[in-house]
């Protein structure tokens, strides 16, 4: 069954897929059109109508990304569309529904396993418009009003947070959760924890973003890791000397020993990224540090497609929004733009690309692309300067 109508030759059709034919930059990122690929038996064809960026993008496109990865590999493992055909032993899927992809076909559950194929690495990615994908490594969405924007942006980051939340020992109402930046991971898990009950405590350089992220988002503790250095001492203060019982740690060698400062005693310390460089003069004593404080240090490479059902029927029946930072259209100048604001640490939360076409289901219905949600960070600080030049007119203040 397909929704391409009579008389459309899916098979000649062509898909414009994008590809990283060198890793030396996101300069080696080019577009190729290729035949729209036709499902398999038990495969579904998807119309990719959004896909979200990640930094591990970025580390995969600049050879620093610890896991192997393919020749030419098409990039990103994030994606929500609708399908438009199935093949003939696919049950439980039809054509029209809105699905988001897991992260791989082979983690449905239990822990990452290296022989596991992920989307944008050792396996092609979904930065694809129409893609062809095994139907037990898809999620049917809920009935909901949120767009399919809004779910792409939380398949990486949701099953990454899930699993650092309930994974292992779970998060509580009442925990007191560090999270480090602004960017992906860190504004979902303030999403989910706050929506779960948690005290949140976030970081960041930049006291604008710290202010954005509070206002918008009700972090309920913000620190500015510039002008306190030693931020564990601040999140020591605000927890009255107890420290927090979650850490969403992201700057890996540059950071760990400060989260072991910060984490109370029995608490859990989540190793979700490597953005920090590695300081080897702050590495000593880490493990007396952590048999003292008797904290687990767990890492976190992504999540099952088990883990991600959980955030999905969470962020369904709570209504709740995954923070969308910018979203950029579908050409190679475009994701290079992406790419790049992600390398720059400029993003506050997920920036995502959108498919501009439409197309005609078997039943007549037209499916258009998503909007944005919200201004957006960038938007915000130009809104906020505008009302500050107003008030410099008229003497009021916002603040």
């Amino acid at each position: 069954m397909d929704a391409f109508g009579p008389g459309t030759d899916v098979e000649m059709a062509q898909d414009t897929v994008f590809r990283l034919t060198s890793r030396n930059g996101v300069e080696g990122l080019q577009a190729f059109q290729e035949p729209i690929p036709t499902p398999g038996q038990y495969e579904v064809l998807i119309k990719a109508r959004s896909v979200s960026l990640n930094y591990r993008e970025v580390a995969i496109a600049n050879s620093r990304y610890p896991l192997p990865v393919k020749d030419n590999v098409i990039p990103c493992s994030d994606m929500a569309g609708e399908i438009v055909q199935v093949g003939d032993r696919v049950k439980g899927f039809s054509v029209g529904d809105r699905v988001l992809a897991a992260l791989s076909d082979q983690m449905l559950y239990g822990p990452f396993n290296p022989a596991y194929e992920l989307y944008g690495s050792n396996l092609d990615g979904l930065l694809q418009q129409y893609v062809a994908l095994p139907a037990h490594g898809i999620i049917k969405l809920p009935d909901t009003s949120h767009t399919l924007t809004q779910w792409a942006a939380l398949a990486c980051t949701g099953a990454t947070v899930w699993n650092a939340f309930y994974g292992g020992i779970p998060l509580k109402p009442g925990d007191r959760v560090l999270i480090q930046g602004t960017g992906g991971v860190s504004l979902t898990a303030l999403t989910l924890g706050k929506a779960a009950g948690a005290v949140t405590i976030i970081t960041s350089s930049s006291d604008k973003k710290l202010e954005y992220v509070q206002s918008e988002f009700g972090a309920d503790h913000t620190i500015n890791y510039k002008t306190h250095p030693n931020w564990e001492a601040e999140v020591l203060r605000i927890t009255n000397g107890e420290g927090v019982d979650h850490v969403i740690e992201i700057g890996g060698e540059a950071t760990i020993r400060q989260s072991l400062e910060a984490v109370a005693f029995g608490g859990v310390i989540s190793l979700v990224g490597f953005l920090g460089p590695r300081a080897e003069d702050n590495m000593p004593g880490l493990t007396s540090t952590a048999m003292l404080k008797n904290c687990t240090v767990r890492g976190i490479l992504g999540g099952s497609k088990q883990l991600l059902e959980g955030a999905v029927r969470f962020m369904g029946r709570r209504g709740l929004m995954i923070p969308i930072d910018r979203t950029f259209g579908y050409s190679r100048d475009e994701i290079i733009a992406a790419l790049e604001h992600v390398a720059a640490g400029k993003q506050i939360g997920k920036p995502v690309f959108e498919q501009q076409s439409t197309f005609e289901t078997a039943n007549g219905k037209l499916y258009a692309p998503d909007g944005s949600i919200g201004l957006g960070y960038e938007a915000y600080a130009q809104t906020r300067q505008y009302a500050q030049s107003m008030d410099r007119v008229s003497g009021s203040s916002i603040d």
